[in-house]
């Protein structure tokens, strides 16, 4: 039985792949989405969410705004990788699909209400809602299965040398999500910045021949360009869509059981997330921490997905 799932995010470029590969997986059913300030404002995410939602055929599946911001600090959208309207590139069609009138968390609500099983939530944006959700419902989190967070990594950061874009922008919010006691999975940069799209990739997704994959290719190639000119990388990481190819198929992705803590103070180490492989804190362990990737499997199910779309 496909396993249903939430998606919480803020597309982004990646979140969109994120979207469609939750949307075409035979092993994912993807019963809601809700969006949050992070990659760009929550305006601008939640009509991203719309647009490629709309234009990948994908139907039945609300989607709803969330917090425009962190819960103390101040939003600093990713403009220098995702444009400033976070989806820079291609030029965006007007959506007719509106977002839904429920609040984001009044959707996760009313998701796992209506849910005859327990329901993964992916994540991959900063855990905002996530948070937000703990705080409101903790009569509702018997029914959440698990949390995977793309977020965080085992080495260095990308917005600070120690931390990854999700987790600095609101670690507070990452620290409320990891101790509410939810079975926790993260899957970091460690991990996605394996999953690079290479000009092979572009390739064999351009091949595929529809719309979608049109659009995907646009979207591709202009993050490549920006992750080149701020980070010297020409083929870009593809992050969010490894935490749904988690939950689609397990074995994609590696992990280990281990002990993770976000830090939530410093002048360059907030946001950082410290995963303790070696045991050295002696701190029982509280999270399953990606740690490879099988990356030809990866960008299949990333082809297969699109295939089915419009």
């Amino acid at each position: 039985m496909p396993t249903p799932i939430i998606l919480d995010c803020d597309p982004g470029h990646d979140d969109v792949f994120a979207i469609w590969l939750a949307a075409g997986h035979p092993e994912i059913d993807l019963r809601a989405i809700t969006t949050v300030g992070g990659n760009g404002q929550l305006g601008q995410t939640t009509y991203n969410a719309r647009v490629v939602t709309e234009l990948a055929g994908i139907t039945g599946v609300p989607i709803s705004p969330g917090a425009d911001g962190p819960l103390l600090r101040g939003l600093t959208p990713a403009g220098g990788v995702h444009g400033e309207n976070a989806l820079g590139g291609p030029e965006l069609p007007v959506p007719s699909l509106a977002a839904d009138p429920r609040t984001a968390i009044e959707l996760i609500r009313d998701t796992l209400d209506r849910a005859e099983q327990e329901v993964t939530i992916v994540a991959t944006g900063p855990l905002t809602n996530i948070a937000m959700f703990v705080r409101a419902h903790p009569d509702r989190l018997s029914r959440v299965r698990e949390v995977v967070w793309m977020g965080g990594s085992t080495e260095r950061g990308n917005i600070t040398p120690y931390a990854e874009f999700n987790s600095w922008s609101d670690p507070e919010a990452a620290a409320i999500v990891l101790a509410s006691g939810l079975p926790f999975t993260m899957i970091g940069l460690n991990v996605t910045h394996q999953a690079l799209a290479t000009p092979d990739v572009l390739a064999r997704i351009g091949a595929i021949g529809n719309r979608t994959a049109a659009f995907g290719v646009e979207l591709l190639s202009f993050l490549n360009a920006a992750y080149d000119k701020d980070q010297g990388m020409p083929a870009g990481p593809l992050h969010d869509p490894v935490a749904v190819a988690l939950v689609a198929v397990p074995g994609v992705v590696t992990t280990v059981r281990t002990r993770l803590d976000i830090e939530l103070h410093g002048t360059e180490t907030a946001g950082a997330t410290s995963v303790d492989l070696l045991g050295n804190l002696k701190r029982p362990p509280n999270a399953d921490v990606g740690t490879g990737i099988d990356v030809p499997e990866f960008w299949r199910m990333i082809e297969a997905a699109i295939r089915t779309l419009a």
